[in-house]
C-alpha cells in the first residue's frame, strides 16, 4: 500500500492497515500486553507514582458487513503492581484491590479517517478518545467511592507499525503501542469527594503468541478467571469498566 499519509489513501484503506497493525484480519486471537505505572495528581499536592500496571488484551476481528468494517471482540485484564517490587497488590492502605476484568471490551471498527503520522521506518496510528457519560457509580448511592455523576476521562492509544510490513498482504503486522489515561480516582480506593484523580502511562507490544505473556500474569489469570486467556467467540454489550465490575461486586443497597 502506499503511505497511509498520502491524501489518495481512502478511510477504507486506513482501517485496513489499523485492523492489521490492531489485530489480524484472518479472525485469529491477537494478545497486546502492555505494562507501565499509575501516578495520581491532586491540587496543592506533589505527583505521585501510586501503582505499577500490568495487563493484556486478547481479540479477534470479524468482519462487520452492515458497516463494512470490523468486529473487535476482545477481553482485557489488568493488574496493580507494588510500584518498587512489581508484584501484584492484594491491598493497598487497608483497602482490597480491584483488578481489571473487563469482559467484554468490544469495539466497532468503522472505516474513518484514523490519524496517522509517518515516522519514515515506522507509522503511528493515533486513537484520542474524550469519555464523558452518566456514571455507573452515582454520588447518592456510592458517596465513598465517586466524586461526581458524570463519568469523565481521556483515553490516548498510539499503535507503531513498521512501515514496510503495511506494503505486504500480511493479515497482521508487529506492532507496539503506547496508552495514557487520565481519569478519577479508582472506587476501590475509596477516596470519596477529593479533587484530583489519576494518570496511567504505560506501553506494550503485539505478542506472537498467549505464552508470551509474563508467567506470573498467565499464572495469575488462570487461577482466577482463565477465561481471559482467550477472546470472545461473538458480539455483546455493554462493555465492562471498572466502575461497572465494582458496580457488580458491590450493588447498591
Amino acid at each position: 500500500m502506499t503511505s497511509p499519509v498520502t491524501p489518495a489513501v481512502t478511510p477504507a484503506e486506513l482501517l485496513h492497515a489499523f485492523a492489521r497493525t490492531r489485530a489480524s484480519l484472518d479472525g485469529g486471537e491477537v494478545a497486546f500486553w502492555w505494562t507501565g505505572d499509575v501516578h495520581s495528581w491532586a491540587p496543592g499536592e506533589p505527583y505521585q507514582r501510586l501503582f505499577g500496571f500490568e495487563g493484556l488484551n486478547v481479540a479477534r476481528l470479524v468482519a462487520d458487513e452492515e458497516t463494512g468494517g470490523y468486529q473487535l471482540l476482545s477481553r482485557e485484564a489488568a493488574f496493580y503492581l507494588d510500584p518498587r517490587t512489581r508484584d501484584i497488590m492484594e491491598t493497598w492502605q487497608d483497602k482490597p484491590v480491584i483488578h481489571v476484568w473487563n469482559d467484554p471490551a468490544n469495539q466497532k471498527l468503522r472505516p474513518f479517517p484514523v490519524p496517522v503520522t509517518d515516522l519514515g521506518d515506522q507509522i503511528c496510528f493515533s486513537l484520542e478518545i474524550p469519555l464523558a457519560y452518566p456514571s455507573p457509580l452515582p454520588v447518592a448511592q456510592y458517596p465513598a467511592h465517586s466524586a461526581d455523576d458524570t463519568y469523565r476521562a481521556l483515553e490516548l492509544f498510539q499503535f507503531f507499525a513498521p512501515a514496510t510490513a503495511l506494503t505486504t498482504d500480511a493479515v497482521s503486522v508487529p506492532s507496539t503501542m503506547s496508552w495514557t489515561r487520565t481519569s478519577p480516582w479508582l472506587p476501590w480506593m475509596e477516596q470519596g469527594s477529593r479533587p484530583g484523580g489519576l494518570t496511567f502511562h504505560c506501553r506494550g507490544r503485539k505478542l506472537d503468541t498467549y505464552a508470551q505473556v509474563p508467567e506470573r500474569t498467565r499464572a495469575y489469570i488462570a487461577d482466577r478467571h482463565p477465561e481471559f486467556a482467550h477472546a470472545p467467540e461473538k458480539w455483546s454489550a455493554p462493555n465492562e469498566t471498572s466502575w461497572t465490575y465494582f458496580r457488580k461486586l458491590f450493588p447498591p443497597r
